[in-house]
């Protein structure tokens, strides 16, 4: 059993205030539980579960400075932002990093470009002229068509297909429909997050976007000509339509669906479930069917 030092935490992560043994040695990082009877045990606690910390004997607690706890026997690693320490000591302490590997079974054409530590799982397929840029982690199983450019510390999940042709058809002149070549691309900035079974499709002419430091749940589809700003965040089951613009900051909550060629601009809140069927003001928080703006 691994065994980790408080003071290793304290020196490598920066904190508000400390009151306890820092010579304790961490053995686990568990779920809070009021109950826990180990000091070798470290957990983190949220605002609204701050009076239960009165019921343990021991351990070390991640908590905000509201605490007011004054058992000798409990750590107290105070900080302003509870939940973000706790996921900043799982990265450096509790989840081993291998090193990254390119599984045999994937298939990568030889006009590829592929920078350094990419990590590519099994039966993943990368199509002519792909770049990928260092740092990158694909999962197993997922596409990645032609002509699509990855950026670098970027995470895709498994089952997912980056750069299929969007649902674009047209009638002819028998009144059949008949789908629009799609010889765009999709372009993934730096630090991006793409979730498992996710579906992003390539540009008519230009490109789909998603810009840095995006997150895309599970279970997303993006359709052709899409722009996603930083730092937003849509969660699973939405569907955003062809030719949408969305701003920086925005949270899309899940299953939201955003008809074609609308703009959702920075800062906006949508609500589960909505759908988006016009232009939304930046700040703007709106729920509902069509969706509307709510105080």
């Amino acid at each position: 059993m691994r065994m980790i030092c408080i003071k290793a935490i304290l020196d490598k992560i920066e904190y508000a205030k400390f009151s306890g043994n820092e010579n304790t040695q961490i053995s686990e990082f568990i779920q809070f539980n009021p109950e826990n009877s180990s000091p070798d045990k470290l957990m983190w606690v949220n605002t609204k579960n701050l009076q239960k910390i009165s019921y343990l004997t021991v351990g070390t607690i991640i908590c905000s400075s509201d605490i007011d706890n004054k058992n000798p026997l409990l750590n107290l690693i105070i900080v302003d932002n509870p939940r973000n320490y706790f996921r900043m000591v799982v990265e450096h302490f509790f989840i081993s990093k291998g090193k990254p590997i390119i599984q045999k079974t994937a298939i990568i054409d030889n006009n590829c470009c592929i920078g350094k530590n990419v990590s590519i799982g099994h039966h993943t397929v990368i199509e002519k002229n792909t770049s990928i840029g260092c740092d990158t982690q694909i999962g197993h199983n997922t596409v990645i068509l032609e002509g699509s450019i990855i950026g670098n510390n970027v995470v895709i999940g498994s089952n997912t297909t980056i750069g299929g042709t969007g649902f674009g058809y047209d009638k002819d002149l028998d009144g059949r429909y008949s789908l629009i070549p799609h010889i765009g691309n999709v372009v993934i900035e730096d630090n991006v997050e793409i979730g498992n079974n996710t579906a992003i499709d390539r540009g008519v002419l230009g490109s789909t976007l998603i810009r840095r430091n995006a997150k895309i749940d599970n279970l997303v589809h993006i359709a052709h000509g899409v722009e996603i700003g930083e730092n937003t965040l849509i969660i699973a089951n939405s569907m955003i339509s062809g030719s949408t613009i969305i701003g920086n900051n925005v949270w899309i909550a899940p299953s939201v669906s955003v008809i074609e060629n609308i703009k959702i601009n920075n800062g906006a809140f949508i609500g589960i479930g909505s759908v988006i069927v016009k232009n939304i003001k930046e700040n703007a928080r709106v729920f509902g069917n069509p969706a509307k703006s709510t105080k």
